[in-house]
């Protein structure tokens, strides 16, 4: 593979296949893209690579990647319209009845803490976030109750997670969110003070930011009661 690149070949990955492009060292110090569930996978064994698995498609100087299961789809129009043109990826978009332009699958990911880490003491903090998200939590907060400096709980953390202490605050409580918005009809503000926000700005800027969507979008795309 890597030869082949040499000789002038493009390269391209599909989902968890980013790991066998990875392992070739081609792809150090540029972005790539996988599956958005083997994330800390891809990253504890590849810490050079510049992991962005909220993107869908990745183009480094011949070398693609693609997101999630179908995503290689969007890849696909992706280089239609880059060595055909952009009428040709419209029509072989409705063709083939796709979405195009899709950049993001960041509304896909599902947040589940990164628990296989042998640090109980962040475990135990991990599940006193995920027990109390209703609430505010705040670092001091958790390293008092763990009887841990605050330093060292965040060193031990991102570590641990791949997430600062206040990411994972925010991701356990956006992903409260989201399926309070999948599953029932309350508006924004009764689902941000369900999940301790009382800024609407803050949240609805912490929500866009994770799941590439404003609440009320993400709403009406996966609930069908609430968008009718």
């Amino acid at each position: 593979m890597v030869q082949q690149y040499k000789e002038g070949a493009e390269l391209a990955s599909l989902c968890v296949g980013a790991f066998l492009l990875a392992s070739t060292g081609l792809v150090k110090g540029k972005q790539c893209s996988t599956h958005w569930m083997a994330t800390h996978e891809f990253k504890t064994l590849f810490p050079d690579v510049n992991l962005v698995s909220e993107k869908i498609i990745t183009d480094e100087q011949g070398i693609y990647s693609s997101g999630g299961a179908h995503s290689f789809w969007n890849l696909l129009l992706y280089l239609i319209e880059k060595y055909v043109n952009r009428e040709m990826a419209i029509l072989t978009s409705k063709y083939f009845v796709l979405e195009i332009d899709k950049s993001s699958q960041s509304s896909f990911i599902i947040f589940r803490g990164q628990k296989e880490h042998e640090d109980e003491e962040v475990k135990k903090a991990q599940e006193y976030i995920e027990q109390n998200y209703t609430s505010r939590i705040t670092v001091n907060e958790l390293a008092d109750a763990f009887a841990i400096g605050r330093r060292s709980l965040e060193r031990r953390f991102k570590k641990a997670t791949s997430n600062t202490v206040t990411e994972y605050v925010q991701r356990v409580k956006i992903e409260a969110a989201k399926k309070s918005f999948e599953t029932n009809r309350k508006n924004i503000n009764e689902v941000m003070f369900d999940v301790g926000y009382t800024d609407i700005k803050a949240f609805r800027d912490v929500f866009k930011k994770i799941t590439g969507m404003t609440p009320i979008d993400y709403r009406n795309k996966f609930n069908r009661d609430a968008a009718v």
